[in-house]
């Protein structure tokens, strides 16, 4: 389980580092763009979005393939 935590953060924190890579490199120069207008909305978006990549990937916990809700 701590190395399940590990990959999920280790994720979250690649996505922020995306994020604030896009803001520095290519940006929005007028300050008109809502995301990438300032460093911490870039970096809080990419988080997000590392997150729910790893969601992505995540397998899901159930006791049978029983997808008519009678367990």
């Amino acid at each position: 389980m701590k190395e399940f935590m590990n990959y999920r953060h280790s994720l979250t924190i690649a996505g922020a580092a995306a994020g604030f890579c896009y803001w520095y490199y290519i940006g929005c120069a007028s300050g008109t763009c809502m995301i990438t207008s300032k460093p911490f909305n870039s970096t809080l978006y990419g988080a997000v979005m590392g997150t729910l990549i790893f969601s992505l990937f995540q397998k899901n916990k159930t006791k049978s393939d029983d997808f008519s809700g009678n367990n």
